[in-house]
């Protein structure tokens, strides 16, 4: 019997919308439905690319075509909250890349919509699927680590300002690193915690290369200095309601030896570290750091978008829940009110 596929449109058709589209194409359990793009130079793309017969340029058009199942939406981060309602809304299953949105509070509305709706609402994260994170989990669910204390979260460009795109315009991104790769490694971490309740957080931003000429030094040379509104350097420190703590550190611009993208999970019986792949224990009365020897080549983007459309299928629940998503967005946005005010925040 031929398997019934799964109808899937896309808002926006960008680059990450793009990523979602040749993942899913190479799936023969997966139709190509519609795209949606208020940039018709993006539509017409996709069209030529993937052979889209419905290509609107306004998403609410592409929600009304009543036999798609399931909805992706890779728009800029502002984009990601009212596409995604109005998509639970009209009965679709979603999954909306990272950042989830660009406050908390939009957060909590989207997961408000999708337990009303009784939709799927996955978020966009792919490190907690990556083969070190399987380790460290496996790892984790198995006693080896005792409880998690500490975890330290590095996403370091020490000089890597995107000169494409709206990155660098706090009204469209909600912010600079932090919400744009410092939650790559923040999302991870946090799970490998056991996802955990943020109750304070504490942070700075500082804006120091950015908002000026672009030097001649820079791997992306060239940006809009001029619009440039978000932060070069974020750090912060997170508290748990379980007494862990997590710390961070991310930046577009820093003057440092060389770039990081990393974290290192602190246990009560051992540690562990992102990259390269590790862990840390005591052996035989002596400190010894354990390298895994193999780890599968597996794509955790592939896996992000093959879960996806299997949680769609089968109903079953996703490893990257909207409720994960809404406590990652509440680290983000307690760090950044924190710098606005100076002072420690509590976080619900």
């Amino acid at each position: 019997m031929t398997k019934k596929k799964t109808r899937v449109g896309f808002i926006g058709g960008g680059a990450i919308s793009r990523t979602h589209m040749q993942y899913l194409s190479k799936m023969d359990d997966v139709e190509l439905v519609a795209v949606a793009d208020i940039s018709e130079k993006a539509v017409e793309q996709c069209s030529k690319e993937f052979g889209f017969s419905n290509c609107f340029r306004d998403y609410r058009e592409l929600l009304k075509i009543k036999d798609i199942q399931a909805v992706t939406v890779g728009t800029p981060n502002h984009a990601h909250h009212q596409p995604t309602i109005d998509a639970l809304n009209a009965g679709k299953d979603v999954l909306v890349e990272k950042p989830m949105a660009m406050t908390a509070e939009q957060a909590q509305e989207m997961v408000q919509a999708a337990r009303k709706r009784r939709r799927l609402l996955v978020i966009g994260f792919q490190y907690r699927f990556s083969p070190v994170a399987r380790m460290l989990k496996r790892g984790i669910d198995q006693g080896f680590f005792g409880n998690i204390l500490y975890a330290r979260c590095q996403t370091l460009r020490r000089r890597g300002i995107p000169n494409w795109g709206v990155f660098g315009r706090k009204d469209r991104q909600g912010g600079g690193p932090l919400i744009d790769i410092g939650v790559h490694m923040i999302e991870v971490a946090h799970y490998l915690m056991g996802a955990p309740k943020p109750i304070a957080a504490y942070g700075s931003t500082y804006t120091y290369l950015g908002n000026t000429p672009s030097d001649t030094v820079s791997p992306w040379p060239h940006w809009d200095y001029k619009t440039y509104t978000v932060e070069d350097l974020a750090v912060g420190l997170v508290r748990f309601a379980n007494g862990a703590t997590l710390s961070v550190e991310a930046s577009f611009a820093a003057h440092i030896g060389k770039g990081e993208f990393t974290f290192t999970l602190m246990g009560e019986k051992a540690g562990g570290q992102f990259d390269p792949p590790m862990m840390f224990t005591d052996e035989a009365g002596t400190m010894v750091n354990l390298i895994p020897d193999y780890l599968p080549n597996d794509d955790p983007f592939g896996y992000k978008m093959r879960h996806f459309i299997e949680c769609v299928q089968t109903r079953a629940p996703s490893e990257a829940p909207g409720e994960h998503g809404l406590l990652v967005q509440q680290i983000l946005s307690g760090i950044y009110r924190s710098a606005e005010t100076g002072r420690e925040v509590r976080i619900g």
